[in-house]
């Protein structure tokens, strides 16, 4: 019998580069705006899963350099199987340098560069279809606009001086789209800072047409921008209310280390001196690892790989404290928090006896939840018994965030 593999999926000749990596001072909520929540999700999350909703492209998400890790999570959940699609790198001091760091991981087949704000995370997959398509007709550039409702008046010195002609004025929005080689080579003749593309490309002789914007497509810049997204969001507007299920969920984690790693032997979040070390990416710390798959899968976030895989530097010989806070964020993130956790160890040593109070004191304060911590042997049988290494298993329950505690 012939088997026929499954079509792979189509090279995008469309790149959505979305910028992420502004300060958002001006919205005042102590974290970069990107990453700020709305319903759950985070601002970022939402923008890309309207990109994703759009037509196919390669994603680029440029981030601040030490939330790259956050970025990359964000956009393989939006993502989902899509996933091979996406890429996250650092942005630069200026909003022009940081697109300018996207567009230099734009896939050599792409042949339209679309360059989104994250900040106008509810912007309609149909705009972004809007400016593909007038790219795909002969444009070299087109810009989502609206027209300008205000009154407007030129004002010096807090006196009017004259009305402006609103006819000819349009509000300009994000994704604006270009042809790939109208915009590497505006950036490459760039001499000035812009403020955004469409002028950066008109400067270098570019003709910018324009197509239908959206009023949901607003940039949230201040509180009441957020306060307004939320509302939306929400289904003050007859949107639908995105919402995690009502029920409590359980997940199963479960991880394996072997030992002859450097060092001392680290396991549930304490540190054995004297104890062979495990090996692993992190410091192999069984315990902590199958409690973070636990966690994830019960809210139907993936798993440790998904988030703290061997691309993810910053957590090359981390202990469990930096794997447990960053899985609670997730979960809340996500719309639930942690129950409880229940985590049973496999293996020979170290003796767990003594320090079980301990191991569990310190695996709740960094989950931020009820961590129950058992040890068993396996009467010599199997990698455990042999003295091999380290087994854990693990039980999570999570609820959703809106559900009062017992």
């Amino acid at each position: 019998m012939t088997h026929t593999p499954p079509p792979l999926l189509p090279v995008p000749t469309i790149a959505v580069i979305v910028v992420a990596a502004g300060s958002g001072q001006r919205l005042g909520a102590g974290a970069p705006k990107a990453f700020v929540g709305l319903d759950g999700r985070t601002i970022l999350r939402r923008a890309l899963e309207q990109v994703f909703a759009g037509p196919l492209a390669q994603v680029v998400v440029v981030a601040p350099a030490d939330r790259v890790g956050d970025a990359r999570t964000d956009a393989e959940l939006a993502a989902g199987e899509r996933h091979d699609l996406v890429s996250v790198v650092a942005g630069g001091q200026t909003r022009q340098a940081s697109v300018a760091a996207g567009l230099a991981a734009v896939w050599p087949d792409v042949e339209y560069v679309l360059v989104h704000d994250a900040a106008r995370a509810l912007t309609p997959p149909a705009v972004f279809g809007r400016v593909v398509a007038a790219l795909e007709a002969g444009a070299v550039a087109a810009l989502p606009v609206l027209p300008v409702i205000d009154t407007i008046k030129r004002v010096a010195d807090g006196v009017v001086v004259a009305a402006v002609d609103r006819s000819v004025l349009a509000a300009a929005q994000t994704p604006q789209g270009f042809r790939r080689s109208v915009l590497d080579a505006a950036y490459a003749s760039a001499d000035a800072d812009h403020t955004d593309d469409a002028a950066l490309v008109q400067a270098s002789g570019g003709v910018i047409v324009t197509v239908p914007g959206d009023d949901h497509a607003f940039k949230i810049t201040t509180p009441a921008d957020l306060e307004r997204a939320r509302r939306l969001v929400a289904g003050a507007s007859g949107e639908a209310a995105a919402s995690p299920p009502a029920l409590p969920r359980v997940g199963i984690g479960t991880d394996v280390h072997a030992f002859g790693g450097d060092g001392d032997l680290w396991l549930a979040g304490l540190e054995w001196p004297g104890e062979p070390a495990l090996y692993g990416h992190s410091d192999g710390d069984a315990v902590a690892h199958a409690i973070v798959d636990a966690v994830l899968a019960a809210a139907g976030l993936g798993d440790i790989g998904t988030h703290f895989g061997t691309s993810a530097p910053e957590y090359a010989g981390a202990h469990a404290g930096a794997f447990l806070a960053r899985t609670r964020q997730l979960v809340e993130r996500a719309g639930f928090r942690i129950g409880n956790v229940s985590v049973q160890v496999q293996a020979n040593r170290p003796r767990f006896a003594a320090r079980r109070a301990e191991a569990e004191a310190v695996l709740s304060a960094a989950l931020g939840a009820p961590v129950a911590v058992s040890a068993t042997t396996t009467d010599g049988l199997g990698f455990t018994g042999a003295g091999e290494g380290v087994s854990a298993f693990a039980v999570a329950l999570v609820v959703p965030a809106g559900v009062p505690e017992a």
